[in-house]
């Protein structure tokens, strides 16, 4: 009996363990989502609504377009195609999408992160110069050139980029583990914000002359 007893105290045990360890706070799938005590006043929930699984239809589940270039006429020469939960609706609460990116010679992705997601890339025409950047505070750079069919992972949340080192156009896809990943490029964040960052601060942080913080924050 007390064997009996014994064997069911130790399965209760191990059943809570493991509850507790596997429980956690969702992830989040937008930038960010402010509690609010009254549900009418709400306009956007983590991740999206979901249709009725009986009106569900295979265009909630397809996106076409992926075959052509983007438009690749701006100031980093490349072009960033997004295929997120906006575009297929299928897509979520299944914590994936994809991007395909088109470089000019010598154009590239630059600096950013994506603050969910993790990042898979594969070279589908041309040479690519792809790196990532570690923690702090040890900073190191962990970098390939990338050929075609080549592939290189961007682990989530660390600062990365891709450069074409080619004389010819270069092509990727990629995956991103969220289905809403968000983007963050550095200096568009730190120089283009709304309102801008004040100057003193970058002027400290990044040991610069406070008219080339000024200069950098006119440029974005």
């Amino acid at each position: 009996m007390k064997k009996g007893v014994s064997f069911l105290v130790t399965v209760a045990l191990v059943a809570l363990v493991s509850s507790l360890a596997s429980a956690s706070d969702p992830s989040p799938l937008q930038d960010t989502c402010v509690a609010i005590d009254e549900p009418k006043d709400a306009v956007f929930v983590n991740g999206k609504f979901c249709k009725d699984p009986n009106l569900t239809v295979a265009e909630d589940f397809f996106f076409s377009g992926l075959d052509k270039p983007g438009n690749t006429s701006n100031a980093v020469a490349s072009n960033v195609t997004t295929v997120n939960v906006d575009k297929i609706k299928g897509l979520n609460t299944l914590g994936i999408s994809m991007v395909r990116i088109d470089y000019e010679p010598y154009g590239q992705n630059p600096p950013h992160t994506h603050p969910r997601a993790t990042e898979i890339l594969t070279v589908l025409e041309g040479t690519l110069y792809v790196g990532f950047v570690t923690s702090n505070t040890e900073n190191r750079l962990i970098s390939k050139v990338l050929n075609k069919g080549d592939v290189f992972v961007f682990p989530i949340g660390l600062i990365h980029f891709q450069f074409n080192v080619g004389k010819t156009k270069a092509v990727a896809i990629a995956g991103l583990s969220s289905q809403n990943p968000g983007v963050i490029t550095i200096a568009n964040a730190v120089f283009g914000s709304d309102p801008p960052i004040n100057p003193d601060v970058l002027t400290r942080a990044f040991q610069l002359d406070k008219k080339v913080v000024s200069y950098l924050q006119s440029r974005f």
